[in-house]
């Protein structure tokens, strides 16, 4: 049986897989519940949409956003029906709106309100941004591995002080690697610069778009005016930024949050030191993938990240 103090962790975009949640349908009444709950709110059968959908289509942001948090509330209402509450809760991009729940913030309708609305909005500004594109390709984002985020962070500045334009660091994932947004031209730059300060690999990443930039402005203007109507109240159990890596103190703090988030980073490497600092028996990826727990594993923490996506996960974590 896992201990009691647990902090959830959500996964963003990318983890979503084909059938993602449904083991938890047939085990849990709860998950139950949160498919009904999100078939309701969105007019659609998410059950049929994620058992039906092939990768590609899930991976469509107008997609991913909704079903991804559809599994991931999902993960986390199975746990709480087998007796396991989280202490803190924390999430990755996307990932942030299913703990935005969990802490109590939005309501479980909101959730799936906003991360609809916030999937189409970043579909629209990706949409607009390949139409319009450069003859050398759309803005995509890279993995640069090998250097730490203070170095990624000053070689940006310096480059851009010279002249290269377009590059961002976009998600603060580990010690040992960030993920940079930027156009194609400035990547393709980057790419020779990062290996020649002592990279050890710089990969483009196969995702939709530049996002946690600048260029999803477009999108930001979009859902503003939507995630102002929604109701935000103050964490009930601590909860994390990604814009700041601290602490969420308020409601409206979240909210102003939410609404940078799209254009700034996920400084996720602040974020697993704050929540260490409340010394948990152990975090919890409650939804697809593993990505998380390797995320967590480079921190080089003894305190132990599971997997808690699926029906056998969590049936492993509450075995006596």
């Amino acid at each position: 049986m896992v201990g009691k103090k647990v902090i959830f962790l959500f996964p963003g975009q990318g983890a979503q897989y084909p059938g993602m949640g449904l083991d938890l349908v047939e085990v849990s009444a709860a998950a139950k519940n949160i498919f009904n709950t999100a078939s309701e709110i969105l007019g659609k059968d998410m059950i049929g949409l994620i058992r039906d959908s092939d990768a590609d289509t899930l991976k469509r942001t107008d997609v991913s956003q909704s079903a991804m948090s559809v599994a991931s509330l999902a993960a986390a209402a199975c746990l709480k029906e087998r007796g396991i509450t989280p202490i803190a809760c924390a999430g990755f991009s996307l990932g942030e709106y299913p703990a935005l729940c969990c802490a109590g913030v939005i309501s479980t309708e909101d959730c799936f309100r906003l991360t609809d609305e916030r999937g189409k909005a970043m579909q629209a500004a990706i949409d607009r941004i390949k139409a319009g594109g450069a003859d050398d390709g759309a803005p995509g984002m890279a993995a640069v591995i090998g250097l730490a985020p203070e170095q990624v962070e000053s070689l940006i500045a310096e480059w851009k002080g010279g002249g290269l334009a377009d590059l961002y660091a976009a998600n603060y994932n580990s010690q040992k690697q960030v993920v940079v947004s930027g156009s194609a031209a400035a990547l393709a730059e980057a790419e020779s610069r990062f290996k020649e300060a002592g990279a050890k690999r710089v990969l483009r990443l196969q995702v939709a778009g530049p996002f946690h930039s600048p260029f999803m402005k477009e999108a930001a203007q979009a859902f503003a005016p939507i995630l102002e109507k929604a109701t935000f109240s103050d964490p009930a159990i601590p909860l994390f930024s990604n814009v700041t890596g601290k602490q969420v103190q308020s409601g409206a703090e979240a909210k102003t949050l939410a609404l940078r988030q799209i254009v700034e980073g996920v400084r996720w490497t602040d974020e697993e030191a704050a929540f260490a600092g409340l010394q948990p028996e152990a975090l919890l990826e409650a939804g697809p993938g593993k990505v998380l727990q390797g995320l967590w594993k480079d921190t080089g923490s003894e305190v132990p990240c599971y997997a808690a996506g699926t029906a056998a996960d969590i049936n492993e974590l509450t075995k006596e």
